[in-house]
């Protein structure tokens, strides 16, 4: 087990911690572990690259902790009515889709190299941004006039767009017409 996979599972652990505190109104506890797991995430990817600890046990972790953090604080702050609910289905809806189509890839033994799309790595810092403002408006008891409306509407847009996207990458994928460019996450 590698040092930047250990970070990894324990950002896993992270999860539920800023889930509880933030469904028990401890929102300074929630804000703090929501900026942790993304300093440690930028932490085991260093190490990772720098001293030659990539794993392909991490190469799929990683990405998991990240959007099951993510998810989880998306449906979290839905139903607390700090983001609207249309926004938290279509990115939960979004992953979802995704992960059925690369099982559905496998079962039909037609597996989809992973590799991330640049809409799709757009989509994640806007999902990043927004949940980290909110949190942090939250926490801190203050608004930032107007930017969350607009990372709402940028968050969605992306989301419609990286969704898009992989679904056209996808059935080229099933179809046998462009196998080495369907992408993950």
């Amino acid at each position: 087990m590698t040092i930047p996979n250990i970070i990894t599972i324990l950002r896993f652990l992270l999860v539920p911690a800023v889930v509880y505190a933030m469904m028990s109104g401890e929102l300074g506890w929630a804000f703090a572990g929501f900026i942790v797991a993304g300093i440690s995430d930028g932490v085991d990817g260093f190490i990772a690259r720098q001293f030659n600890q990539r794993t392909e046990l991490g190469a799929y972790l990683d990405p998991i902790a990240d959007k099951l953090l993510l998810v989880s604080v998306f449906v979290v702050l839905g139903q607390m009515g700090e983001l609207p609910l249309w926004l938290v289905i279509a990115v939960v809806s979004r992953d979802a889709l995704i992960v059925g189509a690369v099982l559905l890839s496998y079962v039909m033994g037609n597996p989809v190299l992973v590799k991330p799309l640049f809409v799709s790595k757009a989509n994640t810092t806007a999902q990043i941004l927004l949940a980290g403002l909110v949190l942090g408006e939250l926490s801190l008891s203050a608004a930032i006039d107007n930017l969350r409306d607009a990372l709402i509407v940028l968050t969605g847009l992306l989301t419609a767009a990286s969704a898009a996207a992989y679904l056209v990458a996808w059935l080229r994928h099933m179809n046998g017409d462009g196998e080495s460019d369907t992408p993950k996450r």
